[in-house]
């Protein structure tokens, strides 16, 4: 095999690396926004105790805390998935590396009885946890409307 083709074959698993990597970013943005979400939640959670300890919360107040425990709790597991979702793509790239330095060995020593086989286990392995990365991303998706449906509830 001549340089020009192993280039090619190595193109794959770099266009991979960068498709994780723009998951990777979409992810870390979406951490961003339920981090500040779980922060500004709990800050309204601490000025309702605040006013608790001072006097007797209204009924709607009661409510709202309620709701703010119940979001928080939800928030949390979301951004469990986010961390499990950013792990896999992670891991993703990792392999997808794998395989570009794999393919590089073969054409450097010529003997592919090994090395061809280790970079279709590789690259299939970089899928299989892209797969799963999608799969937290869906369930976290999933679970952000559930949470806003609980804060239009609330609101009503």
């Amino acid at each position: 095999m001549d340089v020009v083709e192993t280039i090619k074959i190595m193109l794959a698993p770099a266009v991979m690396v960068n498709c994780c990597g723009l998951f990777i970013l979409g992810m870390n943005n979406k951490y961003s926004v339920v981090v500040g979400r779980i922060r500004a939640l709990e800050e309204e959670k601490r000025r309702l105790k605040a006013t608790a300890s001072k006097k007797t919360l209204l009924e709607h107040e009661e409510l709202r805390l309620k709701s703010i425990h119940l979001q928080t709790d939800k928030l949390f597991y979301r951004i469990q998935l986010v961390r499990n979702a950013v792990v896999c793509y992670s891991i993703a790239v990792a392999f997808f590396i794998a395989t570009c330095l794999v393919i590089g060995i073969d054409l450097a020593i010529s003997d592919n009885s090994f090395t061809k086989p280790l970079s279709i286990i590789f690259f299939f392995a970089g899928l299989l946890c892209v797969f799963i990365g999608i799969y937290f991303a869906t369930k976290e998706a999933i679970k952000g409307y559930e949470i806003v449906k609980i804060e239009v509830n609330d609101c009503v």
